[in-house]
Protein backbone atom coordinates (compact mmCIF):
# COMPACT_ATOMS: atom_id res chain seq x y z
CA UNK A 1 0.00 0.00 0.00
CA UNK A 2 1.38 3.39 -1.01
CA UNK A 3 2.45 5.70 1.81
CA UNK A 4 0.03 8.56 2.40
CA UNK A 5 1.62 11.80 1.08
CA UNK A 6 2.26 14.73 3.35
CA UNK A 7 4.03 18.09 3.54
CA UNK A 8 6.87 19.27 5.82
CA UNK A 9 5.94 20.63 9.25
CA UNK A 10 5.55 24.39 9.26
CA UNK A 11 4.25 24.52 5.67
CA UNK A 12 0.69 24.57 4.40
CA UNK A 13 -1.55 23.96 1.41
CA UNK A 14 -4.08 26.71 0.72
CA UNK A 15 -7.62 26.15 -0.55
CA UNK A 16 -9.19 28.46 -3.16
CA UNK A 17 -11.04 30.42 -0.46
CA UNK A 18 -7.87 30.80 1.63
CA UNK A 19 -5.91 32.01 -1.39
CA UNK A 20 -8.64 34.56 -2.17
CA UNK A 21 -8.44 35.90 1.39
CA UNK A 22 -4.64 36.02 1.37
CA UNK A 23 -4.71 37.88 -1.94
CA UNK A 24 -7.17 40.37 -0.47
CA UNK A 25 -4.72 41.13 2.35
CA UNK A 26 -1.77 41.41 -0.04
CA UNK A 27 -3.70 43.67 -2.43
CA UNK A 28 -4.70 45.96 0.44
CA UNK A 29 -1.09 46.13 1.68
CA UNK A 30 0.21 46.64 -1.86
CA UNK A 31 -2.23 49.48 -2.44
CA UNK A 32 -1.18 51.10 0.85
CA UNK A 33 2.51 50.85 -0.07
CA UNK A 34 1.92 52.43 -3.46
CA UNK A 35 -0.21 55.24 -2.02
CA UNK A 36 2.78 56.14 0.19
CA UNK A 37 5.13 56.21 -2.81
CA UNK A 38 6.84 52.80 -2.60
CA UNK A 39 7.84 50.83 -5.71
CA UNK A 40 7.97 47.02 -6.12
CA UNK A 41 11.05 44.86 -6.58
CA UNK A 42 11.62 41.10 -6.36
CA UNK A 43 14.71 39.07 -5.42
CA UNK A 44 15.51 35.33 -5.74
CA UNK A 45 14.10 32.85 -3.22
CA UNK A 46 17.65 31.79 -2.34
CA UNK A 47 20.85 33.77 -1.91
CA UNK A 48 24.52 32.91 -1.64
CA UNK A 49 25.25 31.35 1.76
CA UNK A 50 27.69 34.09 2.78
CA UNK A 51 25.18 36.82 1.83
CA UNK A 52 22.87 35.71 4.64
CA UNK A 53 25.09 34.20 7.32
CA UNK A 54 26.28 36.48 10.11
CA UNK A 55 23.59 39.11 9.47
CA UNK A 56 20.91 38.03 11.97
CA UNK A 57 22.84 37.23 15.14
CA UNK A 58 23.55 33.78 16.54
CA UNK A 59 19.88 32.87 17.01
CA UNK A 60 18.88 33.97 13.51
CA UNK A 61 21.79 32.22 11.80
CA UNK A 62 20.67 28.89 13.28
CA UNK A 63 17.27 29.29 11.62
CA UNK A 64 18.57 29.72 8.07
CA UNK A 65 17.70 26.84 5.73
CA UNK A 66 20.88 25.78 3.90
CA UNK A 67 20.73 24.24 0.42
CA UNK A 68 23.05 21.30 -0.27
CA UNK A 69 25.33 21.65 -3.28
CA UNK A 70 24.35 19.51 -6.24
CA UNK A 71 26.35 16.42 -7.15
CA UNK A 72 28.71 14.59 -4.79
CA UNK A 73 28.93 17.45 -2.29
CA UNK A 74 31.09 15.52 0.21
CA UNK A 75 33.87 14.66 -2.23
CA UNK A 76 35.54 18.09 -1.90
CA UNK A 77 35.59 18.08 1.90
CA UNK A 78 38.95 17.16 3.39
CA UNK A 79 39.17 14.27 5.85
CA UNK A 80 40.13 16.49 8.77
CA UNK A 81 36.84 18.46 8.56
CA UNK A 82 34.83 15.26 8.15
CA UNK A 83 36.43 13.64 11.18
CA UNK A 84 35.57 16.65 13.38
CA UNK A 85 31.86 15.95 12.77
CA UNK A 86 31.14 19.67 13.28
CA UNK A 87 28.14 20.89 11.28
CA UNK A 88 29.29 24.50 11.61
CA UNK A 89 32.66 23.75 10.01
CA UNK A 90 31.22 21.34 7.45
CA UNK A 91 28.37 23.51 6.17
CA UNK A 92 30.47 26.04 4.17
CA UNK A 93 32.00 23.12 2.24
CA UNK A 94 28.71 21.49 1.25
CA UNK A 95 26.35 24.46 0.97
CA UNK A 96 26.94 27.55 -1.16
CA UNK A 97 23.33 28.77 -1.11
CA UNK A 98 20.52 29.27 1.44
CA UNK A 99 16.83 30.14 1.38
CA UNK A 100 16.27 33.78 2.29
CA UNK A 101 15.50 34.34 6.00
CA UNK A 102 13.90 37.74 5.44
CA UNK A 103 13.61 40.38 2.71
CA UNK A 104 15.80 43.07 4.30
CA UNK A 105 19.27 41.58 3.83
CA UNK A 106 18.51 40.57 0.21
CA UNK A 107 17.28 44.15 -0.28
CA UNK A 108 20.60 45.49 1.02
CA UNK A 109 22.40 43.19 -1.41
CA UNK A 110 20.12 44.43 -4.22
CA UNK A 111 20.90 48.07 -3.42
CA UNK A 112 24.65 47.50 -3.47
CA UNK A 113 24.52 45.46 -6.66
CA UNK A 114 22.29 47.98 -8.51
CA UNK A 115 23.42 51.22 -6.85
CA UNK A 116 24.27 52.90 -10.16
CA UNK A 117 20.70 52.41 -11.42
CA UNK A 118 18.91 53.59 -8.27
CA UNK A 119 17.73 57.11 -7.47
CA UNK A 120 18.20 57.73 -3.73
CA UNK A 121 16.36 57.91 -1.42
CA UNK A 122 14.95 54.65 -2.78
CA UNK A 123 11.51 53.56 -1.57
CA UNK A 124 10.82 49.90 -2.32
CA UNK A 125 8.26 47.33 -1.31
CA UNK A 126 8.47 43.57 -1.65
CA UNK A 127 5.85 40.86 -1.08
CA UNK A 128 7.48 37.42 -1.28
CA UNK A 129 7.92 34.23 0.78
CA UNK A 130 10.75 33.64 3.28
CA UNK A 131 11.88 30.52 5.13
CA UNK A 132 13.01 29.87 8.71
CA UNK A 133 13.98 26.57 10.34
CA UNK A 134 11.89 27.46 13.37
CA UNK A 135 9.76 25.27 15.63
CA UNK A 136 6.24 25.43 14.16
CA UNK A 137 3.41 26.65 16.40
CA UNK A 138 0.27 28.78 16.12
CA UNK A 139 1.08 31.78 13.96
CA UNK A 140 4.67 30.63 13.37
CA UNK A 141 5.56 28.79 10.20
CA UNK A 142 8.70 27.65 8.40
CA UNK A 143 7.49 29.10 5.11
CA UNK A 144 5.59 32.36 5.12
CA UNK A 145 5.15 35.60 3.23
CA UNK A 146 6.63 38.92 4.29
CA UNK A 147 5.33 42.24 3.05
CA UNK A 148 8.14 44.78 3.44
CA UNK A 149 8.54 48.47 2.73
CA UNK A 150 11.90 50.24 3.10
CA UNK A 151 13.45 53.62 2.42
CA UNK A 152 17.20 53.64 1.91
CA UNK A 153 19.51 56.61 1.41
CA UNK A 154 17.96 58.99 3.96
CA UNK A 155 18.58 59.63 7.66
CA UNK A 156 15.45 61.77 8.02
CA UNK A 157 13.17 60.88 10.92
CA UNK A 158 10.21 61.88 8.76
CA UNK A 159 10.51 58.37 7.30
CA UNK A 160 9.80 56.85 10.74
CA UNK A 161 6.82 59.17 11.13
CA UNK A 162 5.44 58.04 7.77
CA UNK A 163 5.90 54.37 8.63
CA UNK A 164 3.77 54.78 11.76
CA UNK A 165 1.10 56.43 9.62
CA UNK A 166 1.46 53.70 6.97
CA UNK A 167 0.89 50.96 9.54
CA UNK A 168 -2.18 52.79 10.82
CA UNK A 169 -3.56 53.36 7.31
CA UNK A 170 -3.19 49.76 6.11
CA UNK A 171 -4.56 48.11 9.25
CA UNK A 172 -7.49 50.54 9.20
CA UNK A 173 -8.22 49.66 5.56
CA UNK A 174 -8.10 45.95 6.47
CA UNK A 175 -10.62 46.58 9.24
CA UNK A 176 -8.11 45.50 11.91
CA UNK A 177 -8.74 48.30 14.39
CA UNK A 178 -7.01 48.60 17.74
CA UNK A 179 -3.54 47.32 16.83
CA UNK A 180 -0.74 48.69 18.99
CA UNK A 181 2.27 50.15 17.19
CA UNK A 182 5.13 49.79 19.65
CA UNK A 183 8.32 51.79 19.21
CA UNK A 184 11.70 51.91 20.91
CA UNK A 185 15.16 53.07 19.88
CA UNK A 186 18.34 51.04 19.80
CA UNK A 187 20.26 54.09 21.03
CA UNK A 188 18.21 53.96 24.22
CA UNK A 189 19.11 50.30 24.70
CA UNK A 190 22.79 51.13 24.10
CA UNK A 191 22.49 53.97 26.59
CA UNK A 192 21.00 51.67 29.23
CA UNK A 193 23.78 49.12 28.68
CA UNK A 194 26.28 51.96 29.02
CA UNK A 195 24.95 53.39 32.30
CA UNK A 196 24.80 49.95 33.96
CA UNK A 197 28.34 49.14 32.84
CA UNK A 198 27.40 46.34 30.42
CA UNK A 199 28.13 48.01 27.07
CA UNK A 200 30.19 45.04 25.92
CA UNK A 201 27.13 42.81 26.54
CA UNK A 202 24.69 44.90 24.49
CA UNK A 203 23.49 42.06 22.21
CA UNK A 204 23.10 39.62 25.12
CA UNK A 205 21.30 42.32 27.08
CA UNK A 206 18.86 43.22 24.27
CA UNK A 207 18.12 39.61 23.29
CA UNK A 208 17.19 38.80 26.91
CA UNK A 209 15.20 42.02 27.40
CA UNK A 210 13.19 41.34 24.24
CA UNK A 211 11.82 38.18 25.91
CA UNK A 212 10.27 40.00 28.89
CA UNK A 213 6.68 39.43 27.74
CA UNK A 214 7.38 35.72 27.18
CA UNK A 215 9.49 34.65 30.15
CA UNK A 216 8.84 37.42 32.69
CA UNK A 217 11.22 39.44 34.85
CA UNK A 218 12.75 36.45 36.63
CA UNK A 219 13.40 34.67 33.32
CA UNK A 220 15.08 37.77 31.88
CA UNK A 221 17.22 38.21 35.01
CA UNK A 222 18.30 34.58 34.83
CA UNK A 223 19.23 34.79 31.14
CA UNK A 224 21.18 38.03 31.66
CA UNK A 225 23.15 36.48 34.52
CA UNK A 226 23.90 33.42 32.38
CA UNK A 227 25.31 35.80 29.73
CA UNK A 228 27.67 37.35 32.27
CA UNK A 229 25.76 40.49 33.23
CA UNK A 230 26.20 41.11 36.97
CA UNK A 231 23.24 41.13 39.42
CA UNK A 232 24.20 44.71 40.37
CA UNK A 233 23.89 45.82 36.74
CA UNK A 234 20.55 44.04 36.39
CA UNK A 235 19.26 45.79 39.54
CA UNK A 236 20.07 49.17 37.95
CA UNK A 237 17.91 48.29 34.94
CA UNK A 238 15.03 46.82 36.98
CA UNK A 239 12.84 49.97 36.62
CA UNK A 240 12.47 49.00 32.95
CA UNK A 241 10.55 45.88 33.88
CA UNK A 242 7.63 47.89 35.29
CA UNK A 243 7.72 51.21 33.39
CA UNK A 244 4.23 52.75 33.28
CA UNK A 245 2.48 55.89 32.11
CA UNK A 246 1.86 57.71 28.84
CA UNK A 247 4.37 57.95 26.00
CA UNK A 248 5.62 61.31 27.29
CA UNK A 249 5.74 60.16 30.93
CA UNK A 250 7.83 57.12 29.97
CA UNK A 251 10.24 59.37 28.03
CA UNK A 252 10.60 61.59 31.10
CA UNK A 253 11.46 58.58 33.27
CA UNK A 254 13.97 57.35 30.69
CA UNK A 255 15.53 60.83 30.54
CA UNK A 256 16.33 60.58 34.25
CA UNK A 257 17.85 57.12 33.83
CA UNK A 258 19.93 58.05 30.76
CA UNK A 259 21.04 61.60 31.58
CA UNK A 260 24.68 60.44 31.73
CA UNK A 261 24.57 58.76 28.29
CA UNK A 262 24.92 60.96 25.20
CA UNK A 263 23.78 58.13 22.93
CA UNK A 264 20.79 57.31 25.13
CA UNK A 265 19.68 60.96 25.16
CA UNK A 266 19.95 61.05 21.36
CA UNK A 267 17.54 58.09 21.22
CA UNK A 268 15.08 59.90 23.50
CA UNK A 269 15.30 63.02 21.30
CA UNK A 270 14.50 60.95 18.19
CA UNK A 271 11.50 59.25 19.80
CA UNK A 272 10.16 62.59 21.03
CA UNK A 273 10.26 63.98 17.48
CA UNK A 274 8.47 60.94 16.01
CA UNK A 275 5.81 61.03 18.73
CA UNK A 276 5.16 64.77 18.33
CA UNK A 277 4.71 64.54 14.56
CA UNK A 278 2.48 61.46 14.70
CA UNK A 279 0.35 63.17 17.35
CA UNK A 280 0.03 66.30 15.20
CA UNK A 281 -1.49 64.24 12.36
CA UNK A 282 -3.38 61.73 14.49
CA UNK A 283 -4.00 58.03 13.98
CA UNK A 284 -7.19 56.54 12.51
CA UNK A 285 -7.52 53.36 14.56
CA UNK A 286 -4.12 52.26 15.94
CA UNK A 287 -2.57 52.86 19.36
CA UNK A 288 0.97 54.26 19.55
CA UNK A 289 3.04 53.12 22.51
CA UNK A 290 6.62 53.44 23.77
CA UNK A 291 7.95 50.03 24.86
CA UNK A 292 11.50 50.33 26.19
CA UNK A 293 11.79 46.55 26.55
CA UNK A 294 11.28 46.15 22.81
CA UNK A 295 14.69 45.04 21.56
CA UNK A 296 14.27 42.68 18.59
CA UNK A 297 17.51 40.72 18.72
CA UNK A 298 18.49 41.33 15.10
CA UNK A 299 21.97 42.77 14.86
CA UNK A 300 21.33 45.40 12.22
CA UNK A 301 18.93 47.82 13.93
CA UNK A 302 20.60 51.04 15.03
CA UNK A 303 17.77 53.54 15.62
CA UNK A 304 14.01 53.24 15.85
CA UNK A 305 12.57 49.75 16.41
CA UNK A 306 8.95 48.95 15.54
CA UNK A 307 6.63 46.12 16.48
CA UNK A 308 2.89 45.86 15.90
CA UNK A 309 0.77 43.85 18.31
CA UNK A 310 -2.62 42.40 17.37
CA UNK A 311 -5.76 43.87 18.99
CA UNK A 312 -6.12 42.94 22.66
CA UNK A 313 -9.01 40.57 21.89
CA UNK A 314 -6.65 38.29 19.92
CA UNK A 315 -3.83 36.44 21.65
CA UNK A 316 -1.32 36.23 18.81
CA UNK A 317 1.55 38.60 19.53
CA UNK A 318 3.43 40.46 16.82
CA UNK A 319 1.86 40.98 13.38
CA UNK A 320 4.48 43.40 12.07
CA UNK A 321 7.82 44.99 12.86
CA UNK A 322 10.88 46.80 11.59
CA UNK A 323 13.37 49.52 12.34
CA UNK A 324 16.22 51.82 11.34
CA UNK A 325 19.51 50.35 10.13
CA UNK A 326 22.21 52.98 9.65
CA UNK A 327 24.73 50.93 7.72
CA UNK A 328 23.18 47.66 6.59
CA UNK A 329 24.65 47.98 3.10
CA UNK A 330 28.08 48.42 4.70
CA UNK A 331 28.22 44.65 5.13
CA UNK A 332 28.37 44.49 1.33
CA UNK A 333 30.85 47.33 0.89
CA UNK A 334 28.53 50.35 0.44
CA UNK A 335 29.13 52.59 3.47
CA UNK A 336 26.99 55.33 5.01
CA UNK A 337 23.72 54.25 3.42
CA UNK A 338 21.08 54.61 6.13
CA UNK A 339 17.73 52.91 5.78
CA UNK A 340 14.54 52.21 7.66
CA UNK A 341 11.85 49.66 6.97
CA UNK A 342 8.82 47.79 8.24
CA UNK A 343 7.23 44.42 7.59
CA UNK A 344 3.66 43.08 7.72
CA UNK A 345 3.20 39.49 8.89
CA UNK A 346 0.70 38.25 6.30
CA UNK A 347 0.01 34.87 7.88
CA UNK A 348 -0.60 36.27 11.35
CA UNK A 349 -2.75 39.08 9.96
CA UNK A 350 -4.83 36.38 8.23
CA UNK A 351 -5.33 34.57 11.56
CA UNK A 352 -6.37 37.83 13.25
CA UNK A 353 -8.88 38.69 10.53
CA UNK A 354 -10.26 35.16 10.51
CA UNK A 355 -10.70 35.11 14.29
CA UNK A 356 -12.41 38.51 14.28
CA UNK A 357 -14.54 37.77 11.18
CA UNK A 358 -13.17 40.75 9.25
CA UNK A 359 -13.06 39.36 5.70
CA UNK A 360 -15.73 40.97 3.48
CA UNK A 361 -18.32 38.58 2.07
CA UNK A 362 -17.26 39.61 -1.43
CA UNK A 363 -13.79 38.07 -0.87
CA UNK A 364 -14.13 34.55 -2.24
CA UNK A 365 -12.76 32.38 -4.99
CA UNK A 366 -16.11 31.21 -6.34
CA UNK A 367 -17.39 31.94 -9.80
CA UNK A 368 -20.43 34.21 -9.97
CA UNK A 369 -22.35 31.97 -12.37
CA UNK A 370 -22.27 28.47 -13.83
CA UNK A 371 -23.89 27.40 -17.12
CA UNK A 372 -25.34 23.91 -16.85
CA UNK A 373 -24.70 21.31 -19.54
CA UNK A 374 -27.82 20.02 -21.34
CA UNK A 375 -26.07 18.89 -24.53
CA UNK A 376 -23.57 19.91 -27.22
CA UNK A 377 -25.75 22.45 -29.01
CA UNK A 378 -26.81 24.03 -25.73
CA UNK A 379 -23.16 24.22 -24.59
CA UNK A 380 -22.09 25.92 -27.82
CA UNK A 381 -24.85 28.52 -27.25
CA UNK A 382 -23.82 28.92 -23.60
CA UNK A 383 -20.11 29.24 -24.41
CA UNK A 384 -20.66 32.37 -26.51
CA UNK A 385 -22.61 33.98 -23.66
CA UNK A 386 -20.02 32.87 -21.10
CA UNK A 387 -17.21 34.50 -23.06
CA UNK A 388 -19.12 37.79 -23.19
CA UNK A 389 -19.74 37.67 -19.43
CA UNK A 390 -16.04 37.02 -18.80
CA UNK A 391 -15.13 40.06 -20.89
CA UNK A 392 -17.37 42.09 -18.60
CA UNK A 393 -15.40 40.84 -15.58
CA UNK A 394 -17.99 38.34 -14.35
CA UNK A 395 -16.45 35.07 -13.14
CA UNK A 396 -18.14 32.41 -15.24
CA UNK A 397 -17.74 28.67 -15.68
CA UNK A 398 -19.43 25.89 -17.63
CA UNK A 399 -20.18 22.44 -16.25
CA UNK A 400 -18.13 20.22 -18.59
CA UNK A 401 -20.04 16.92 -18.43
CA UNK A 402 -23.56 16.17 -19.60
CA UNK A 403 -24.45 14.72 -16.18
CA UNK A 404 -27.79 14.54 -14.40
CA UNK A 405 -29.17 18.02 -13.80
CA UNK A 406 -29.40 17.43 -10.04
CA UNK A 407 -25.71 16.62 -9.87
CA UNK A 408 -24.87 19.82 -11.73
CA UNK A 409 -26.96 21.93 -9.37
CA UNK A 410 -25.31 20.20 -6.43
CA UNK A 411 -21.85 20.93 -7.84
CA UNK A 412 -22.62 24.67 -8.15
CA UNK A 413 -23.98 24.73 -4.61
CA UNK A 414 -20.91 22.98 -3.16
CA UNK A 415 -18.62 25.44 -4.94
CA UNK A 416 -20.53 28.37 -3.48
CA UNK A 417 -21.61 29.66 -6.89
CA UNK A 418 -24.69 31.86 -6.35
CA UNK A 419 -26.23 31.66 -9.86
CA UNK A 420 -26.75 28.97 -12.48
CA UNK A 421 -27.93 29.37 -16.06
CA UNK A 422 -30.08 26.72 -17.72
CA UNK A 423 -30.15 26.73 -21.51
CA UNK A 424 -32.49 24.31 -23.31
CA UNK A 425 -34.08 24.22 -26.75
CA UNK A 426 -36.71 26.80 -25.76
CA UNK A 427 -34.09 29.33 -24.58
CA UNK A 428 -32.12 28.82 -27.79
CA UNK A 429 -35.24 29.47 -29.91
CA UNK A 430 -36.12 32.68 -28.04
CA UNK A 431 -32.48 33.84 -27.58
CA UNK A 432 -32.97 33.86 -23.82
CA UNK A 433 -31.43 32.40 -20.64
CA UNK A 434 -33.03 30.92 -17.52
CA UNK A 435 -31.15 32.30 -14.50
CA UNK A 436 -31.62 30.73 -11.09
CA UNK A 437 -30.49 32.32 -7.81
CA UNK A 438 -29.37 29.40 -5.64
CA UNK A 439 -29.59 31.48 -2.48
CA UNK A 440 -33.18 32.69 -2.86
CA UNK A 441 -34.44 29.97 -5.20
CA UNK A 442 -35.80 32.64 -7.57
CA UNK A 443 -35.74 31.68 -11.25
CA UNK A 444 -36.24 33.99 -14.28
CA UNK A 445 -36.05 33.70 -18.05
CA UNK A 446 -34.15 36.74 -19.28
CA UNK A 447 -32.57 38.34 -22.33
CA UNK A 448 -28.78 38.50 -22.36
CA UNK A 449 -28.80 42.17 -21.32
CA UNK A 450 -31.20 41.46 -18.45
CA UNK A 451 -29.00 38.60 -17.29
CA UNK A 452 -25.99 40.93 -17.23
CA UNK A 453 -27.91 43.41 -15.07
CA UNK A 454 -28.84 40.69 -12.57
CA UNK A 455 -25.28 39.36 -12.36
CA UNK A 456 -23.66 42.77 -12.00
Amino acid sequence: MAKKPGIPKGTRDFSPSEVARRQYIMQTIRKGFEHFGFHPIETPSFENYDTLMGKYGEEGDRLIFKILNSGDYLSKVNDEVLEERSSQKLTPYISEKALRYDLTVPFARYVVQHQNDIEFPFKRYQIQPVWRADRPQKGRFREFFQCDADVIGSTSLWQEVEFVLLYDSIFTNLGVHGVTIKINNRKILSGIAEVIGAKDKLIDFTVALDKLDKIGEEGVRKEMEEKGITPEAIDKVSPLFNLNGSFTEKLEQMTQMLSASEEGMKGIEELQFIYNEVESVGLKSANFKLDVTLARGLNYYTGAIFEVAAPDTVQLGSIGGGGRYDDLTGIFGLKNMSGVGISFGLDRIYLVMEELGLFPETVNASSKVMFLNLGSAEMAYSLKAAMQLRELGIKTELYPDNAKIGKQFQSADKKGIPFVVVVGSQEMETQSYTLKNLTSGEQETLSFQQMIERLQ
